[in-house]
């Protein structure tokens, strides 16, 4: 069995010894009223990827709270691109995810929320086939949505030519998705930044230099800056640190 990442937190009030998942859990929390809250790892030269995956970055902390992060959220939100690059499956929580989620009055599975303007999907594509929850597919109201899609995936048309997130995420929110977790990729999270939807960013420094050549988390057009408050700074033996950040408007 590969053993537990110890994870400690450093800010604002150090603890005594490692936290167990109940503390990681309670640090993050839930908001009390509707987020969006985006989740990155990154080296510390700043890039997004090694050897073309995330997950060549991704330390063991990060692999520890990653599902405890999906625990806390309605739903996940993931762009087309990075759903593809990163194999995902259908989304599933382990027994322990599951069994804290009725506890605490939360159905057993997040949604997944798939973003894609083209829609280029088929029924058959093991993150719709594989899904515990029916997945809600967010596209453009003027894609080609191939058929038989929707009939494994509720489709949200909303925009002409690219993706309208902020009505994306009302609708989302409409449905009781409220707390909402994205995962990637770069042009996504750039892409809601410059709508003003991000509230909280969970960011993994991995302690390494990937060197040059490697994209940042962020990707897409300028956009204006916006301001953010650290909320809490965990770390591993390894050096690993995990960041998270709050929107200076949310106090």
């Amino acid at each position: 069995m590969t053993p537990v990442a110890e994870i400690r937190r450093i800010w604002p009030e150090p603890s005594t010894g490692g936290l167990d998942d109940a503390g990681i859990l309670a640090g993050y929390g839930r908001p009390a009223r509707p987020a969006l809250r985006v989740n990155f790892v990154t080296s510390l030269d700043g890039a997004v990827e090694l050897a073309g995956y995330s997950a060549g970055l991704s330390p063991p902390a990060d692999r520890r709270v990653l599902p405890l992060l999906r625990r806390l959220a309605d739903a996940v939100v993931v762009a087309a691109g990075t759903l593809r690059a990163e194999g995902y499956g259908g989304l599933r929580l382990g027994e322990a995810g599951r069994a804290w989620r009725r506890e605490n009055g939360l159905p057993e599975q997040p949604t997944l929320v798939v973003v894609s303007g083209s829609a280029r999907f088929a029924p058959t594509d093991p993150i719709f086939a594989d899904a515990p929850v029916r997945p809600v597919l967010l596209t453009r109201a003027d894609a080609a949505v191939p058929a038989g899609l929707d009939e494994v995936a509720d489709i949200l048309r909303l925009g002409h030519g690219t993706v309208d997130l902020a009505a994306g995420l009302a609708a989302l929110r409409s449905r009781g998705l409220a707390q909402l977790l994205c995962e990637g990729g770069p042009l996504l999270f750039g892409s809601l930044t410059a709508a003003d939807l991000v509230d909280e960013l969970c960011l993994t420094v991995s302690p390494l230099l990937a060197g040059p050549g490697a994209g940042r988390i962020t990707a897409g057009p300028p956009a204006p800056p916006r301001g953010m408050a650290l909320r809490q700074a965990l770390a591993a033996p390894d050096g690993t640190l995990l960041l998270h950040y709050r929107r200076h408007r949310d106090g």
